[in-house]
C-alpha cells in the first residue's frame, strides 16, 4: 500500500503543540499508512515561541520554512500563499492538515483548496461571533474551504450546521461536500500524554520558588489587550490588585510583543511599579513542559489565549478570561470560566468570585484523549 503524502502546516507555537498530537498519533497507528511533511510558515519565529516547541515535543522538525515572520495581516498572508503554494506544487500532498485560525490557517486553506488539495481543518467550528477578531475570520474561511471538519466540541458541530453544512457523510468528503466530526479535542490528547511524563521535565517551579496552589498564571498577547494601551493597563493593574490582595505569586510569561507593549507604555513610573514588584515573575515564553507544570500546580488562571482557556479546564482550575467573547462557551456555562474582557472592575470581581467558589463540576466536554488517532483514521477512510 502507498503512504498518503499529508502536508502539516504550522506557524503559531500553539499549532506546533497541536500537530504534536498528530504527529504522534501517525507514528504510533499509521506510520505505514501515512507520510507526513511539516511547513512552518515562521510566523513565530523566535526561537523560544516555536523550535523549542518541536524539540520537547519530540515532532520531527521542518521540511520547510517559509519565514515569513512579523507583519500586517495582509502582507504576512500574502508571503504565506505565495510559499506555501510553490511547496504544494512540488509535494502534490493527499491532503493538508490545518489548526485553529491564525494567518498560516486561513494562507493555507487559500493555497491548497485553489489547487484542489483537499483540506482538513482541526478545530472546525469553533465561534466567537465576533468579526471583529482577526481569527474569527480566519476560521470561518477554513470551514468553507474545508473537505474535513474536526470539531472539539458538540457546539462546534451545532455551529457548522447552522451554518449549512451537511451532516450527510455518503460518498468520499470534498470541498462540495464536505464531511464533519466531532472527534474530541487534540490538546486533551497532549495535556493527558505530557502530563503523565515525569514532573522534574521541568525546573521552572523549583527554580522560582512556586508551591502547588499558591500561585497565579497569567498569560496577555491578543491584540485588543496589548494594542490598546488603557486595556494594557486595566490587566496589569488588576494583577498587581490580586497579587496584593491574594498574598500570591503572579507568574507570567511574555509573548516578545507584550514585553514590547508594556515597556512603551506612556506612564513609566507604573511600569517600573509593576517590573519591580517582586511577586510577579516576568518570564520569557516558556516552554511547553514548564507552561503544563505551570498550569498543573496554579490556583487560578488569567488569559487571553483560547489554548489555556481549555487546559486550564483539563487540569481543573478556574480561569479568568481576558476577552469578551470565547469560542469555549461551554467552560463558561459550566461554571468553571468567567469573561471579563480588559475591565478593571470584572477582572477583580472574577478573581474574587472564582477563588471563593468551591462547586466546580467537570463534565467529559472535550473527549477521550484520542482525537489524533480518530482524525489519521477519518483522513485514510473520507478522502
Amino acid at each position: 500500500m502507498d503512504k498518503k503524502k499529508i502536508i502539516t502546516i504550522v506557524g503559531a507555537r500553539p499549532q506546533i503543540i497541536k500537530a504534536s498530537a498528530i504527529s504522534r498519533a501517525i507514528d504510533l497507528h499509521y506510520k505505514n499508512e501515512i507520510n507526513e511533511v511539516i511547513v512552518h510558515t515562521g510566523q513565530h519565529y523566535d526561537q523560544n515561541m516555536s523550535q523549542i516547541f518541536f524539540e520537547e515535543l519530540g515532532i520531527p522538525n521542518p521540511s520547510y520554512n517559509i519565514n515569513v515572520g512579523s507583519g500586517r495581516h495582509g502582507q504576512q498572508t500574502a508571503k504565506m500563499i505565495e510559499g506555501i503554494e510553490e511547496i504544494l506544487l512540488k509535494e502534490s500532498p493527499f491532503a493538508v492538515i490545518l489548526y485553529g485560525d491564525t494567518n498560516s490557517t486561513i494562507a493555507g486553506a487559500l493555497a491548497a483548496s485553489k489547487l484542489h488539495i483537499p483540506v482538513v481543518h482541526i478545530e472546525a467550528g469553533l465561534r466567537s461571533f465576533n468579526k471583529k477578531m482577526p481569527e474569527e475570520i480566519n476560521r470561518i474561511a477554513c470551514d468553507h474551504m474545508s473537505s474535513l471538519l474536526f470539531s472539539p466540541t458538540k457546539q462546534g458541530l451545532l455551529n457548522l450546521k447552522n451554518e449549512g453544512f451537511s451532516i450527510n457523510k455518503d460518498g468520499k468528503a470534498s470541498m462540495d461536500k464536505p464531511h464533519m466530526y466531532h472527534c474530541g479535542d487534540i490538546m486533551l490528547d497532549n495535556s493527558m500524554f505530557f502530563s503523565q511524563l515525569k514532573d522534574d521535565s521541568s525546573k521552572l517551579m523549583g527554580q522560582l520558588n512556586l508551591k502547588t496552589d499558591n500561585y497565579v498564571l497569567c498569560t496577555i498577547h491578543r491584540d485588543s489587550n496589548t494594542d490598546k494601551e488603557s486595556n494594557l493597563v486595566n490587566i496589569l493593574k488588576a494583577l498587581i490588585n490580586c497579587q496584593k490582595e491574594t498574598k500570591m505569586k503572579i507568574v507570567l510569561p511574555l509573548h516578545p510583543r507584550t514585553k514590547g507593549k508594556i515597556e512603551q507604555l506612556k506612564d513609566q513610573s507604573f511600569v517600573k511599579l509593576f517590573v519591580d514588584n517582586k511577586d510577579i515573575h516576568l518570564l520569557p515564553p516558556a516552554g511547553f513542559n514548564d507552561i503544563i507544570a505551570l498550569e498543573k500546580n496554579a490556583r487560578l488562571i488569567i488569559t487571553d489565549s483560547g489554548g489555556l482557556q481549555k487546559e486550564a479546564y483539563f487540569f481543573r482550575k478556574p480561569c479568568v478570561i481576558l476577552r469578551d467573547q470565547t469560542e469555549w462557551v461551554e467552560i463558561v456555562e459550566n461554571g468553571n470560566a468567567i469573561l471579563t474582557g480588559a475591565n478593571y472592575e470584572k477582572i477583580n470581581s472574577a478573581i474574587d468570585h472564582l477563588l471563593m467558589k468551591s462547586d466546580f463540576t467537570y463534565p467529559n466536554l472535550f473527549g477521550d484523549g484520542q482525537a489524533g488517532k480518530f482524525i489519521c483514521s477519518k483522513i485514510l477512510s473520507d478522502l
